[in-house]
């Protein structure tokens, strides 16, 4: 009876410790508890859209998506660097002063961190290892706290202009990050929206640029890769199209 019991408790221990070790919570560089996200992108896209207003002429539009973008590809040596080359969020249209809501419950994890996209930002982490940030915003969040629990839809800040000027180039810039923010995931698959009726208007340069040595690599919004922060060049493609400015 005694073996009995002992065998069934070590059965037990053996279904339980890995499963409490795969909840097993640590901390990232905010403090905030985290949990890496799931291996392969969830079904449905748990998030929504950061504006709770439809998109049109006087409200928001899809300006610059995720990925390999051309207008990327020509900065990579200025701007995306440190994002392997690639435009490692997604840049709304928008008028100063629009609303910007969570794109899902969470927990404030950082305001006017040193991630950029000045003037001021906010991160947002979600239970599901996954973490929102906002940036270019108009003014320094007051609308939340650090450690606020926020609802999906609830306004936390206000859009700006990457220039200050609110007449330059006036957008949110939204990227989906891990709890631990070093990596960043195409919001395209995380978040559910009509995104091909999205990519049909947009102010930046349109399209992805292609390898001529492997032309049909991430050409579409969907397949484009994660990017993990400092990691190296992804697309440093040596017969690029379009050419690079002042080349042919």
């Amino acid at each position: 009876m005694k073996y009995k019991l002992l065998i069934g408790l070590v059965v037990l221990l053996a279904v339980i410790v890995p499963q409490m070790r795969a909840q097993e919570v640590t901390y990232n560089h905010a403090g905030g508890a985290g949990i890496n996200p799931p291996e392969q992108y969830p079904e449905p896209p748990p998030f929504g859209l950061p504006f709770n207003t439809l998109p049109g002429p006087t409200t928001w539009s899809l300006g610059q998506g995720y990925g390999n973008t051309v207008g990327a590809y020509f900065l990579r040596d200025v701007f995306y660097r440190a994002g392997q080359g690639l435009h490692f969020g997604l840049d709304f249209s928008a008028p100063c002063g629009t609303e910007v809501v969570a794109i899902g419950d969470g927990v404030v994890s950082e305001i006017d961190s040193s991630h950029g996209s000045a003037p001021h930002n906010l991160m947002i982490d979600h239970a599901n290892g996954y973490s929102s940030f906002y940036g270019h915003l108009l003014e320094r969040v007051t609308l939340v706290q650090v450690g606020q629990t926020v609802k999906q839809g609830q306004t936390v800040a206000l859009s700006g202009d990457s220039f200050e000027t609110c007449h330059s180039a006036p957008h949110l810039h939204l990227e989906i990050r891990d709890n631990f923010h070093v990596r960043a995931y195409n919001p395209v698959r995380l978040i559910n929206a009509d995104w091909e009726s999205l990519a049909l208007v947009g102010s930046f340069e349109q399209g992805f640029s292609r390898d001529l040595a492997d032309p049909r690599r991430w050409q579409t919004m969907k397949e484009q890769p994660d990017v993990v922060f400092g990691g190296p060049m992804l697309n440093d493609y040596p017969n690029p199209w379009p050419p690079q400015r002042g080349r042919r």
